[in-house]
């Protein structure tokens, strides 16, 4: 485990000489401008126990952002600074080119693939204001982008064939992936070419209006659903809120677990964060973990307004603490890369590579709460596991087995330690982490990771780039990629931070348009919108969505 201190938080004057007073220097970067996509030196300091980035374009001025809520957490979080394994199967070269110009994946990369995304339509049943894809460009000039299923095949068998360590886990996303008919076939075909975990990014109202979707789809080999939902009422969540209860009971007939997905925003949803966590457990027997998500800011907006809606991992963290009445506290989470020691000691242990999260610290963040049998109360792993002496520990016994310890050995030594890591008394009722920890880590299977889920909740923290915090460092260190079907493997924060080099332009380039899609499908754009079938009715019974029960109201349009 990188201990990064003494090197990154020093301000000297050699680094602050374009600091402020008041400012405390921590490390230099790479940015881009917000506004001509210029390529520029960044400082990321620490003032008032926040951390800022400022860049400076010659053209457009000085541009100053909110990197992180909190100088401590940042702190804390930094002491998992890792490099990854990279790739040793460069799908771009990186001749000339400076990043991000030529993602792809390159040389210069420093993570293998954790999570794909595959798109397979830009069409979407929904006409959010922010997003609804032809509006916002104008019908004239707007295209569909469908993958083929051939071209889809393509992009699977470049995922399978990176190294050290083929991707295996795949998200299937849109725009709203369930309009297509296919989509059962889809998942055939990923599963065929050798992925075991594959998830599906929707807004779950197609699973709502039909309870036998999510039984064929599960039959196909899908893994999960991650499911949009941004709040337990109507009003931070007008997306979906009225559906989701449906689509959580045609998941649980087909037993197929659920990833909540809520994006927050500051002064919109951020008061729920609370109130989403306990709306999950009381559906965890379907609901196994929540991502949340911190609003990545898209569009020219002035600081003012960046300030409004702008919010954090560590702020998001608070407020879990605040509106959990502390049962989820602020020391409980970890960043992604925090997991490295238990990647390298099953590595070490099976002399097989292994998937690491080897994400920036900044990144994301997590933890694993149990509920409690007798209580009910969510009791937080860190509450009654040492973590950070387990992690020692491991760490010390990669160490001997990579010396050429047996692995026999190690394995009755970790058996004959493990109690000692966690706190029975402590411990939730009707669960023995131990055995759970036992199964996971020396099984080092798929299977038995998966049963951390069946008495608990992930809850997850990701923080997507946009062009006023965009930080090399951490795109570098991205595990999260898109496939695309020119075959390149290409990392979030360049697909979707900077979309006219990138998700335009290869979904333009690979679709059709709108009028020469209509002519060969037959079908209009229109015709798969939602026309609040669910809302109409039952708009005169409560809610079962949240803490609070809320009468659905009658809707108007569409």
């Amino acid at each position: 485990m990188a201990q990064i201190e003494d090197i990154k938080f020093r301000q000297t004057s050699k680094f602050g000489k374009d600091l402020r007073q008041g400012e405390q220097f921590i490390r230099l970067t790479q940015s881009i401008c917000p506004e001509c996509n210029k390529i520029l030196p960044a400082t990321i300091f620490e003032r008032e126990e926040k951390v800022f980035m400022r860049k400076t374009c010659s053209q457009h001025g000085e541009i100053e952002e909110l990197y992180f809520g909190s100088f401590e957490m940042y702190k804390r979080f930094s002491t998992f600074w890792i490099d990854g394994k990279g790739t040793l199967a460069p799908n771009v070269p990186m001749e000339k080119c400076a990043c991000p110009t030529n993602c792809g994946l390159c040389t210069n990369h420093l993570s293998h693939t954790g999570l794909s995304n595959i798109i397979v339509t830009n069409r979407c049943d929904l006409t959010c204001w922010y997003c609804f894809f032809y509006v916002k460009k104008g019908l004239e000039g707007a295209y569909v982008y469908e993958p083929t299923t051939s071209q889809i095949t393509a992009m699977v068998k470049t995922l399978r064939a990176e190294r050290p360590v083929p991707g295996n886990s795949l998200q299937i996303t849109g725009g709203e992936p369930t309009l297509r008919d296919d989509l059962a076939d889809i998942i055939k075909i990923i599963r065929a070419e050798g992925v075991d975990h594959i998830q599906l990014n929707t807004n779950g109202i197609n699973l709502a209006l039909d309870p036998d979707l999510a039984t064929r789809l599960k039959q196909a080999g899908l893994s999960n659903l991650y499911l949009s939902f941004d709040g337990v009422t109507p009003k931070t969540n007008p997306k979906n809120y009225w559906e989701v209860p449906y689509t959580l009971e045609s998941c649980r007939k087909a037993n197929l677990g659920v990833v909540f997905v809520p994006t927050v925003i500051k002064s919109i949803n951020d008061h729920e964060l609370g109130d989403i966590l306990r709306f999950a457990q009381e559906n965890m027997d379907v609901v196994k973990a929540i991502s949340y998500q911190p609003v990545s800011l898209t569009g020219r907006m002035s600081k003012k307004e960046r300030e409004k809606y702008r919010i954090t991992i560590p702020d998001c963290i608070d407020r879990i603490e605040e509106q959990t009445d502390g049962q989820v506290t602020r020391d409980d989470w970890f960043p992604v890369p925090s997991c490295s020691p238990v990647t390298h000691f099953i590595e070490a242990f099976t002399k097989k590579p292994q998937y690491d999260l080897s994400i920036h610290f900044a990144c994301g963040a997590g933890t694993y709460v149990f509920e409690d049998s007798e209580t009910k109360k969510l009791v937080p792993m860190m509450s009654f596991v040492d973590i950070p002496a387990l992690f020692e520990y491991l760490e010390e016994k990669t160490d001997e087995l990579n010396s050429g310890a047996s692995s026999y050995l190690i394995a009755a030594k970790f058996l004959s330690h493990i109690n000692g890591f966690v706190d029975k008394k402590k411990q939730p009722n009707g669960l023995s982490f131990a055995k759970l920890l036992t199964n996971a880590i020396l099984k080092h299977d798929y299977s038995s990771v998966g049963q951390f889920h069946i008495r608990s909740l992930f809850l997850g923290m990701m923080h997507f780039q946009d062009k006023y915090n965009q930080d090399e460092e951490r795109l570098q260190r991205c595990d999260i990629h898109y496939l695309t079907p020119d075959l390149r493997i290409i990392p979030f924060c360049s697909f979707n931070v900077i979309p006219e080099w990138y998700r335009d332009r290869i979904q333009q380039k690979y679709g059709l348009p709108i009028a020469e899609w209509e002519a060969k499908t037959g079908e209009k754009l229109e015709q798969a919108l939602y026309r609040g079938t669910l809302r109409r009715a039952n708009r005169h019974q409560p809610a079962s969505c949240g803490t609070n029960e809320v009468r659905i109201e009658p809707i108007t349009g569409t």
